[in-house]
């Protein structure tokens, strides 16, 4: 007879999470800036209550368990109403990417079968064309104080008519949430989120040599609430119940700084373009701010190059690396230098830094090519594949099964290398590699190695069709502000890292690099701009 173990059998859901946030941390603030720019004030505690009133009414309008609801709004308290309220109700939180363009957010509305949707008063004229792409939702619930238009509802009305009925029972292996996938290559992809994956990820994310953050930390999430559910550091912070401070619409660099100073904000997180317009504005202006001292920044959806994780040291803060995607809930990878390490040889430690890291607890990673796993060498690529308790084993619709290896991994699409520490650094996305004479070019290390250059503020490197090459590399420059720089400098400057046949046949120089909605390089559109390029010249 198989022995039984003896604990209890507790369902691993958010509940859990608001629960503690609303017994033990329920004073701790929530903090949000308004669209008229005034800074609104609550605490986990209110938000709890505001949260199950929220499940209630969906329970009440007819949310059933796996039902789609959508938000489309920006980071502030309500949003995270929303993230506790909509799975408590046994519903999805599908969280729409308000920075696609109108059809793409139609698609995948219709694409998720979202019934209902959270809109905040702002984004109205985007979902209107949203709408007029054919997006069609039961029923429209408006956040804000320009109150609801015809035919739509106000939020606070909808939580004044929750019922006082029962909310479902939950599972873990329930559906919490459901975000796609930026579509850079072919139409975006659901991935949906377990309760079990989240919560599971929501504990190791938080621990010392992940994202390291506590009950003593106020955090600043700039990257957005629709991307990967913002890394899911909103279900981190409530859970360990450290201040949330939200930003809200206002993204650039002075209104960052602001809330940063004047909330004495210990963590914040966003992409590389966040944080290079914070660089630049410190730079310009080094004694208008007042920061924490040892300010951590959590960099993510695209690699930060190592000059700008010295740029932030000299300004005394502390950039982390971290790399997941939305098939990852995201954190796969944390670049933190070992303790063995610290203090020994400064050049290799921000080589460590600068590279993707290692993989928390619970995270299993392999590099692999047509040998194989790649020896630790740091010199031979391969394909990284992930596999996990929070890693997709599938996308919703069963699309693209072959992203999937038959004993089980995922596979990324980006190509990698590991080094003796394990450090594993990610040198190209599969379909960026250039292919010049049938030889590769990982167009990365060349963006990284350009923007070590003190004048480049930001570069990319594309393949570029040419008649005896197949294709040649070009790069694509934005300089600092008030900075000079020729072609031969950059060439001259990264001559000595790579072998001749990597070097840009040309460098040209450009107000700003197109982007995509998570911030990573709009490769697909500079190849259409530069396609003919060479064959021109």
């Amino acid at each position: 007879m198989t022995a039984l173990a003896t604990m209890m059998e507790v369902p691993l859901t958010v509940e859990l999470v608001l629960d503690r946030a609303q017994r033990w941390m329920k004073d701790v603030e929530v903090v949000s800036r308004r669209p008229d720019r005034r800074l609104h004030r609550t605490t986990y505690g209110v938000i709890a209550v505001r949260a199950r009133r929220l499940a209630r009414a969906l329970v009440g309008a007819g949310i059933r368990p796996g039902d789609r609801v959508a938000t489309l709004m920006w980071n502030h308290a309500e949003h995270l109403e929303a993230y506790f309220g909509i799975p408590l109700a046994g519903g999805v939180t599908h969280t729409l990417n308000l920075r696609l363009h109108p059809d793409e957010i139609s698609y995948i509305a219709t694409d998720a079968r979202d019934r209902l949707v959270i809109v905040d008063d702002v984004l109205l004229p985007l979902f209107d064309k949203v709408v007029a792409a054919g997006a069609t939702f039961e029923r429209v619930i408006v956040v804000g104080s320009a109150g609801a238009p015809e035919g739509y509802e106000g939020y606070e009305a909808f939580l004044d008519s929750a019922p006082d009925v029962g909310l479902p029972t939950i599972a873990e292996s329930d559906p919490l949430g459901l975000c796609y996938t930026s579509g850079t290559t072919g139409k975006p992809k659901g991935v949906l989120y377990s309760h079990r994956s989240t919560i599971l990820h929501t504990l190791v994310e938080a621990l010392p040599d992940s994202l390291d953050l506590s009950r003593s930390d106020t955090l600043l999430p700039v990257v957005p609430m629709f991307h990967v559910n913002a890394w899911g550091l909103p279900f981190a912070a409530a859970m360990v119940g450290a201040k949330l401070v939200f930003p809200g619409p206002y993204l650039d660099p002075p209104s960052v700084l602001e809330l940063l100073e004047s909330e004495r904000v210990t963590v914040a997180a966003g992409v590389p373009t966040i944080w290079l317009g914070i660089r630049e504005a410190l730079d310009a202006a080094p004694a208008k701010w007042k920061l924490q001292p040892g300010l951590r920044m959590i960099v993510g959806g695209s690699a930060a190059p190592e000059q700008m994780i010295r740029d932030f040291d000299r300004l005394g803060m502390q950039l982390i690396h971290a790399w997941g995607m939305t098939e990852t809930s995201p954190i796969g990878l944390v670049a933190r230098v070992p303790p063995h390490l610290e203090g020994t040889d400064e050049a290799l430690c921000y080589r460590l830094r600068a590279k993707q890291g290692v993989p928390p607890p619970l995270v299993d990673v392999c590099v692999r090519n047509d040998d194989g796993d790649v020896p630790a060498d740091d010199r031979t690529s391969g394909e990284l594949m992930v596999r996990g308790p929070w890693i997709a084993s599938a996308y919703v619709g069963g699309h693209s099964p072959d992203r999937w290896t038959s004993d089980g991994w995922f596979r990324t699409g980006d190509v990698a290398r590991v080094d003796e520490h394990g450090f594993v650094q990610l040198t190209d996305r599969v379909a960026d590699l250039i292919k010049s004479g049938g030889e590769w070019i990982a167009s990365q290390e060349l963006e990284n190695a350009l923007m070590g250059h003190p004048a480049v503020r930001e570069a990319a490197v594309i393949g570029v069709p040419h008649a005896k090459w197949s294709e040649r590399p070009l790069a694509a420059v934005v300089l600092k502000p008030g900075a000079t720089a020729t072609a031969e400098d950059l060439r001259a400057h990264i001559a000595a890292r790579f072998p001749k046949f990597w070097l840009p046949d040309e460098i040209v120089f450009v107000d700003a690099i197109p982007r995509t909605s998570a911030g990573k390089f709009k490769k697909t559109e500079l190849r259409e701009t530069y396609r003919g390029h060479y064959s021109a010249s």
